[in-house]
């Protein structure tokens, strides 16, 4: 009698309370940042496609932790001269697949379907998406598109680049490209081919390709509706909640994930995330390194500290050419004390006066507690071309007021100036930042303000597309671990941040070019030290710090562990246990 009464009692309890762990079975991420779109060949930002890394599939992934072992996933094995699936002088790659593998509609994956994703990725091309990580090796372009819009590559050029040879995916390069196999393992994306075209998706054909070239992405079915692989299944988003929910794949082939609902949720506030964490409303919130020690004295509540992470964040970023239509962040447009002309950082010395100003170590030590490692270029440590000893700023304000002088022949100086910096609202790291190099400047010269405003995430990543910002600071998160991924979005005229800035020299392009081909690991280590150098001596943007990881969670959740390439959590290892 005793134990069934007992047993009634479990049936009454609160479903969010069981064995001392609040709504076992589902998981909440509480995190920065807004999803942008479901489809993975538009967003570039890293909370997007950490979602998207849960619901799809890549043909090979990285080894837990590490960045330089890969395991197969979709793929039955990881190719190599070795086991002679990467043949050609190392300029074809063949992937043989794995059968029976499930959508999450209940069809079953194809070698058609891997070949269409991998196309799809690479065709779509929308502006400002991923789409050059795999167009540069496979067809030697960072765009699909010339420059008067139309598709530049063939038919025929497409045809040959992948191929199928029975149940085994065959991709072609353009040329040796060092770190396809680490672009591989995160960006190839396989979805239902059949799905997508009967919910008026590109249908695969060339002479369709057109119409779905360089779209807007809410245009594309996708944009909010997903049918991958993965553990995890789309169930539904909230745009207006800034929610996502996600529900565990029970027919997945590595087997169904423990926890059976994933919301990810965003939450700009650090001080609601922590209420939610310590009420266990959330199991896993974003922490930002300057409120760790608000963490420790929560019960039941753990940091994990010094995540590996492939990060450069926060970076100044100069637009040498601003589009002045209807700005108002440039003020009246002119050089004259109320706002500065659209071309005011092309000026090289108001970019090194701006680099002399900011106050690297004071920043390093007060805002992140001496717990980064100091930004000498854009390459973080653990990289190849990394070095503490490459040329580099400091804080020198007699240094900064030199430039300032000398710039626009001492006009500038004389007048003044106003204009905006900008930062993504709910990045507490940034928007500091910002400050300290606002009252730095504004030390200067009574004559010189900054204004500094937040923006929030889809209305900021519009304006750094359209050119908007005069100046403006963001971060960069490895797409995947080789520094061409951290010098090709920086300098090369087609990257997303040149593109941003309106920057391009061609010599810099040739020398990021010839890096990525080249086989010989020391010289490509001195090319990519010439880069930085080249970089220093344009000004072409100002670094910061190197960050490490730093998440916190309940101490309910079992089996974590990170990797630098998964961009937000990876859920699938995870549970919630007593």
């Amino acid at each position: 009698m005793k134990r069934i009464l007992f047993c009634l009692a479990l049936v009454f309890l609160p479903l969010s309370v069981f064995c001392g762990v609040k709504n076992p079975g589902i998981l909440v991420y509480a995190h920065l940042g807004e999803v942008t779109s479901l489809d993975p060949v538009y967003p570039y930002d890293a909370i997007s496609q950490g979602l998207i890394y849960n619901v799809y599939e890549t043909l090979i992934r990285f080894k837990g932790s590490s960045l330089s072992e890969f395991e197969p996933a979709l793929a039955l094995k990881v190719p190599s001269r070795k086991n002679g699936l990467i043949t050609k002088g190392g300029k074809t790659y063949i992937f043989p697949l794995r059968r029976n593998v499930k959508f999450h509609n209940g069809d079953v994956m194809t070698p058609e379907d891997v070949k269409y994703s991998l196309l799809r990725f690479m065709l779509t091309d929308p502006p400002g998406g991923p789409a050059s990580l795999l167009l540069e090796p496979v067809f030697g372009v960072a765009s699909s598109r010339g420059k008067d819009g139309r598709i530049r590559l063939t038919k025929k050029q497409i045809d040959c680049a992948v191929e199928i040879e029975g149940n085994k995916l065959v991709v072609n390069l353009k040329r040796p490209f060092a770190p396809f196999l680490s672009i591989i393992a995160r960006w190839s994306y396989v979805m239902n081919k059949d799905w997508c075209v009967r919910n008026g998706e590109w249908d695969g054909r060339y002479e369709t390709l057109a119409e779905y070239s360089g779209r807007s992405k809410e245009k594309s079915y996708l944009f909010k509706h997903m049918n991958g692989t993965g553990p995890f299944k789309f169930e539904r988003w909230n745009v207006n909640m800034k929610q996502i929910v996600l529900s565990s794949f029970e027919d997945y082939w590595r087997g169904a994930p423990k926890i059976k609902m994933i919301i990810m949720k965003t939450v700009s506030e650090f001080g609601t995330r922590r209420l939610m964490l310590e009420a266990g409303d959330a199991d896993i919130i974003d922490l930002p390194r300057t409120y760790k020690n608000q963490i420790k004295g929560i019960k039941g509540a753990r940091i994990e500290d010094n995540l590996p992470r492939l990060m450069t964040d926060p970076v100044f970023f100069f637009t040498f050419k601003v589009n002045p239509s209807a700005n108002r962040d440039i003020g009246s447009g002119k050089l004259d004390g109320n706002g500065v002309p659209p071309d005011f950082f092309g000026n090289v010395d108001v970019r090194k006066a701006f680099a002399y100003s900011f106050d690297y170590e004071g920043f390093l030590k007060d805002a992140l507690k001496g717990e980064a490692a100091r930004a000498r270029g854009s390459i973080p440590p653990g990289l190849l071309g990394y070095s503490a000893n490459i040329p580099s700023y400091s804080y020198d304000p007699e240094k900064a007021k030199f430039h300032f002088k000398r710039a626009f022949n001492g006009e500038l100086w004389r007048k003044g100036f106003k204009f905006t910096l900008t930062f993504n609202t709910g990045s507490d790291v940034r928007q500091l930042a910002c400050q300290v190099l606002k009252r730095n400047v504004e030390k200067l010269n009574p004559k010189f303000t900054i204004n500094v405003r937040g923006v929030d995430w889809p209305v900021y990543l519009e304006k750094t597309q359209n050119k908007k910002m005069p100046l403006f600071t963001r971060g960069w998160t490895g797409d995947y671990p080789d520094p061409h991924n951290f010098i090709f979005p920086f300098y090369h005229s087609k990257g997303r941040y040149a593109i941003a800035q309106n920057y391009s020299n061609p010599q810099m392009d040739r020398l990021i070019e010839k890096a990525v081909s080249a086989v010989n690991r020391s010289e490509r280590e001195k090319l990519y030290r010439k880069i930085q150098k080249m970089a220093y001596d344009e000004t072409i943007q100002i670094y910061t710090i190197h960050p490490q990881g730093l998440l916190a969670m309940r101490n309910w959740i079992k089996g974590f562990y990170d990797n630098a390439v998964f961009m937000s959590v990876y859920f699938y290892p995870l549970s919630k246990e007593p």
